[in-house]
């Protein structure tokens, strides 16, 4: 799936990810820095990723675990820096949650800090750090 945002594309090909960007992105976050390049690309290799890029540029990651029956995890998510506040992880997310092959099962994701920008795609806090979200079936939207 590619969809275009303004100078952006948004893409699930895991063909064009750069492993380097994402390592670093990795290396610079909170929930993940610890985690060796063998395990980063194993976790790679074993779910859906998006990745957003600025011509050819990588400027952003996200990552799913999913049975695609009923139910995904949102991980990894990362805009790069110089990226931020321009609306890239919002319609990031807006994608994913929109999208035929996700819209309808169960979405989980844990967070320390961004629990607004996920609450606009619906969903609900379920303790301090883990947030649900219904399929669009329960929800009957």
């Amino acid at each position: 799936m590619n969809f275009i945002y303004g100078d952006y594309l948004i893409s699930d090909n895991k063909e064009i990810l750069d492993l380097p960007t994402i390592k670093g992105f990795l290396a610079r976050s909170y929930w993940a820095n610890k985690r060796s390049d063998e395990r980063i690309e194993k976790s790679i290799d074993s779910s859906v990723c998006f990745g957003i890029y600025k011509e050819e540029k990588q400027v952003g990651f996200a990552r799913l675990v999913t049975d695609d029956a009923t139910m995904y995890w949102l991980c990894d998510v990362y805009i790069h820096e110089e990226y931020r506040g321009q609306g890239l992880g919002k319609i990031l997310i807006e994608v994913i949650t929109k999208s035929d092959r996700f819209k309808d099962l169960m979405g989980l994701l844990g967070t320390r800090d961004a629990h607004e920008l996920y609450e606009q795609y619906l969903f609900n806090r379920d303790s301090e750090r883990f947030m649900l979200r219904l399929p669009d079936y329960l929800r009957n939207i």
